[in-house]
Protein backbone atom coordinates (compact mmCIF):
# COMPACT_ATOMS: atom_id res chain seq x y z
CA UNK A 1 0.00 0.00 0.00
CA UNK A 2 1.84 3.38 -1.00
CA UNK A 3 2.21 5.60 1.66
CA UNK A 4 0.27 8.94 1.75
CA UNK A 5 1.74 12.10 1.27
CA UNK A 6 -1.02 14.43 2.26
CA UNK A 7 -4.45 13.41 3.17
CA UNK A 8 -7.80 14.04 2.56
CA UNK A 9 -7.81 17.30 4.84
CA UNK A 10 -4.23 18.48 2.77
CA UNK A 11 -5.97 17.98 -0.75
CA UNK A 12 -9.13 20.13 0.63
CA UNK A 13 -6.57 22.67 1.41
CA UNK A 14 -5.20 22.80 -2.15
CA UNK A 15 -8.87 21.93 -4.13
CA UNK A 16 -12.00 23.93 -4.42
CA UNK A 17 -14.11 20.61 -4.83
CA UNK A 18 -16.26 19.19 -2.18
CA UNK A 19 -18.38 15.73 -2.21
CA UNK A 20 -20.02 15.07 -4.16
CA UNK A 21 -17.27 16.28 -7.03
CA UNK A 22 -14.52 15.66 -5.06
CA UNK A 23 -12.81 12.80 -6.61
CA UNK A 24 -9.23 12.97 -5.04
CA UNK A 25 -9.05 11.06 -1.66
CA UNK A 26 -5.33 11.31 -0.81
CA UNK A 27 -1.59 12.27 -2.59
CA UNK A 28 0.69 8.95 -2.40
CA UNK A 29 3.42 10.15 -4.83
CA UNK A 30 4.50 13.69 -5.56
CA UNK A 31 7.65 15.53 -6.87
CA UNK A 32 7.51 19.01 -7.31
CA UNK A 33 6.21 21.23 -10.13
CA UNK A 34 6.93 17.47 -11.97
CA UNK A 35 3.90 14.88 -11.58
CA UNK A 36 1.70 13.71 -8.46
CA UNK A 37 -0.15 10.66 -8.10
CA UNK A 38 -3.90 10.86 -6.10
CA UNK A 39 -5.90 7.50 -5.35
CA UNK A 40 -9.78 7.58 -5.00
CA UNK A 41 -11.85 4.47 -4.13
CA UNK A 42 -14.82 4.29 -5.87
CA UNK A 43 -17.55 3.33 -3.55
CA UNK A 44 -20.92 2.06 -4.74
CA UNK A 45 -22.99 4.01 -2.72
CA UNK A 46 -22.06 7.06 -4.95
CA UNK A 47 -25.01 8.96 -6.56
CA UNK A 48 -24.05 8.72 -10.07
CA UNK A 49 -24.09 4.67 -10.03
CA UNK A 50 -28.01 5.28 -9.22
CA UNK A 51 -28.41 6.38 -12.92
CA UNK A 52 -25.63 4.73 -14.92
CA UNK A 53 -26.44 2.46 -15.28
CA UNK A 54 -28.67 0.46 -13.77
CA UNK A 55 -27.48 -3.16 -13.34
CA UNK A 56 -24.45 -2.67 -14.85
CA UNK A 57 -22.86 0.53 -13.33
CA UNK A 58 -20.11 2.19 -14.10
CA UNK A 59 -17.97 5.45 -13.35
CA UNK A 60 -18.76 8.36 -16.28
CA UNK A 61 -15.99 9.20 -18.47
CA UNK A 62 -16.34 12.81 -17.53
CA UNK A 63 -16.07 12.10 -13.84
CA UNK A 64 -13.47 9.92 -14.64
CA UNK A 65 -11.55 13.02 -16.48
CA UNK A 66 -12.68 15.70 -13.81
CA UNK A 67 -10.76 13.27 -11.20
CA UNK A 68 -7.49 13.46 -13.72
CA UNK A 69 -7.79 17.21 -13.86
CA UNK A 70 -8.18 17.19 -10.03
CA UNK A 71 -5.22 15.70 -9.77
CA UNK A 72 -3.13 17.87 -12.17
CA UNK A 73 -4.73 20.90 -9.49
CA UNK A 74 -2.83 18.61 -6.58
CA UNK A 75 0.09 18.92 -8.66
CA UNK A 76 -0.16 22.96 -9.81
CA UNK A 77 -0.89 23.80 -5.74
CA UNK A 78 1.22 21.41 -3.85
CA UNK A 79 4.50 22.75 -5.93
CA UNK A 80 2.98 26.03 -5.06
CA UNK A 81 2.90 25.50 -1.12
CA UNK A 82 6.01 23.99 -1.13
CA UNK A 83 7.72 26.73 -3.02
CA UNK A 84 6.51 28.93 -0.93
CA UNK A 85 7.17 26.86 2.31
CA UNK A 86 11.09 26.93 1.05
CA UNK A 87 11.29 30.34 0.85
CA UNK A 88 9.76 31.40 3.95
CA UNK A 89 11.56 29.10 6.42
CA UNK A 90 8.76 26.63 7.53
CA UNK A 91 6.11 28.83 8.10
CA UNK A 92 2.53 28.07 7.54
CA UNK A 93 1.38 29.47 4.01
CA UNK A 94 -1.37 31.99 3.58
CA UNK A 95 -1.95 32.08 -0.08
CA UNK A 96 -4.90 32.87 -1.51
CA UNK A 97 -6.91 30.39 -3.40
CA UNK A 98 -6.64 30.23 -7.14
CA UNK A 99 -9.07 28.52 -9.02
CA UNK A 100 -8.37 26.66 -12.80
CA UNK A 101 -11.08 25.41 -15.17
CA UNK A 102 -10.73 22.43 -17.68
CA UNK A 103 -9.99 24.11 -20.57
CA UNK A 104 -9.08 21.28 -22.98
CA UNK A 105 -9.34 17.23 -22.26
CA UNK A 106 -7.93 14.84 -24.71
CA UNK A 107 -7.91 10.82 -23.53
CA UNK A 108 -9.02 7.98 -24.57
CA UNK A 109 -10.66 5.56 -22.75
CA UNK A 110 -9.36 1.80 -22.59
CA UNK A 111 -11.48 -0.31 -19.80
CA UNK A 112 -14.81 0.74 -17.78
CA UNK A 113 -14.15 1.85 -13.89
CA UNK A 114 -16.33 0.29 -11.63
CA UNK A 115 -17.74 0.31 -8.43
CA UNK A 116 -15.31 -0.99 -5.74
CA UNK A 117 -12.21 0.13 -7.83
CA UNK A 118 -9.36 1.90 -6.39
CA UNK A 119 -8.45 4.52 -9.27
CA UNK A 120 -5.20 5.50 -9.09
CA UNK A 121 -4.23 8.64 -11.51
CA UNK A 122 -1.17 10.10 -12.07
CA UNK A 123 -0.66 13.52 -14.06
CA UNK A 124 3.06 15.04 -15.56
CA UNK A 125 3.18 18.73 -15.85
CA UNK A 126 3.76 19.11 -19.29
CA UNK A 127 3.62 23.19 -20.53
CA UNK A 128 2.39 26.50 -19.50
CA UNK A 129 1.63 29.41 -21.63
CA UNK A 130 1.14 32.23 -18.81
CA UNK A 131 -2.43 31.10 -17.55
CA UNK A 132 -3.00 27.64 -19.38
CA UNK A 133 -1.10 24.12 -18.16
CA UNK A 134 -0.96 21.00 -19.72
CA UNK A 135 -0.56 17.75 -18.41
CA UNK A 136 -0.42 14.27 -19.52
CA UNK A 137 -2.86 12.12 -17.49
CA UNK A 138 -3.29 8.47 -16.55
CA UNK A 139 -5.86 6.82 -14.31
CA UNK A 140 -5.45 3.17 -13.83
CA UNK A 141 -7.55 0.23 -11.78
CA UNK A 142 -5.49 -2.35 -10.64
CA UNK A 143 -4.06 -3.54 -13.86
CA UNK A 144 -6.48 -2.08 -16.23
CA UNK A 145 -5.38 1.09 -17.87
CA UNK A 146 -9.18 3.20 -17.78
CA UNK A 147 -7.86 6.12 -20.00
CA UNK A 148 -4.89 8.02 -20.95
CA UNK A 149 -4.06 11.30 -22.34
CA UNK A 150 -3.68 15.30 -22.02
CA UNK A 151 -5.45 17.96 -20.34
CA UNK A 152 -5.16 21.77 -20.12
CA UNK A 153 -6.45 23.82 -17.06
CA UNK A 154 -6.20 27.84 -17.60
CA UNK A 155 -6.62 29.57 -14.26
CA UNK A 156 -8.98 31.59 -13.52
CA UNK A 157 -8.39 35.88 -13.04
CA UNK A 158 -8.81 36.17 -9.32
CA UNK A 159 -10.05 34.23 -6.82
CA UNK A 160 -13.03 32.93 -4.44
Amino acid sequence: MPKVVYDLEQVKGILPHRDPFLFVDCVTEFKIDKTATTERLIRPDEPQFAGHFPGHPIMPGVLVVDALAQTAGTLWGFSRYEHWHAEHGGTAPELPPQIFYLATANVKFVNPCLPGDKLVMTAWADKNFGTLFTYDVEAIAGRKVICKGSLTLAMVNGSL
